[in-house]
């Protein structure tokens, strides 16, 4: 019986990271790397990849066309999936945060009107209610920036990383709403069935976040690596 599994991976910008922690793990996902344009791999030791769209991780594990995923913490929040998240992989680390307009402060008090730009409505009404507000939601799919700038929305939700595009359209942060980074995901369905060979990926999984972690640590202490942040 063929004992590999199938992986629900982003395509983009945390690709290579997610591929080296596989590689740590014991997966062979070096072919994930190369400039192909296959969005199906098969690899090494019966395994295979799935490479989709981020925000389609969860729904390839929750139906079961993959057995495991990597998944941003903001698309699992927003989505609500009922999935296991044994493992915050530290990659692709982000904050979801409310901007708005230097020149136009929304000055938030309990029950005012406000439009909201946002690719995240669930969590930005979440974030709104606990303020004392009901905002009207504005759900877009491109450069959310641009809603505040032209005047569509008072403020906006979005993910950031270092804040520059923010600051090159002349908005600001008004406070964060979540730090985001990628997560192991799996079904709890197939933890049940495939248990003894899921658990085994999650703990070297867990061993390849704690070796990254600790020689990236070990090289900023020593001077011999540079820190970056959001």
């Amino acid at each position: 019986m063929n004992d590999g599994l199938t992986f629900a991976l982003p395509k983009g910008r945390i690709l290579g990271a997610a591929a080296s922690l596989l590689q740590s793990a014991g997966i062979d996902a070096a072919v994930l790397t190369g400039d192909d344009r296959r969005l199906r791999f098969d690899l090494p030791g019966g395994h295979r990849a799935l490479l989709v769209k981020p925000v389609d991780v969860p729904t390839y594990v929750e139906r079961g066309v993959a057995d495991v995923g990597i998944a941003g913490a903001d698309t699992l929040e927003e989505q609500g999936r009922d999935l296991y998240e044994p493992v915050d992989l530290g990659i692709g680390a982000c904050r979801l945060v409310v901007a708005e307009p230097r020149d136009r402060p929304a000055l938030l008090r309990r029950g005012m009107a406000i439009r909201v730009a946002t690719k995240y409505p669930r969590l930005a009404r979440r974030h709104y209610a606990l303020r004392g507000i009901e905002p009207e939601i504005i759900e877009l799919f491109g450069s959310v920036e641009l809603a505040a700038i032209a005047g569509l929305a008072d403020q906006i939700v979005d993910l950031v990383e270092s804040g520059e595009t923010l600051r090159q359209n002349g908005l600001v942060e008004v406070e964060t709403v979540m730090d985001v980074t990628s997560r192991l995901i799996v079904h709890p369905a197939s933890l049940k069935l495939r248990h003894a060979r899921l658990a085994a990926l999650i703990d070297a999984m867990r061993s390849a976040v704690a070796t990254t972690t600790t020689t990236t640590t070990t090289m900023t202490m020593t001077g011999t690596g540079k820190a970056t942040g959001t």
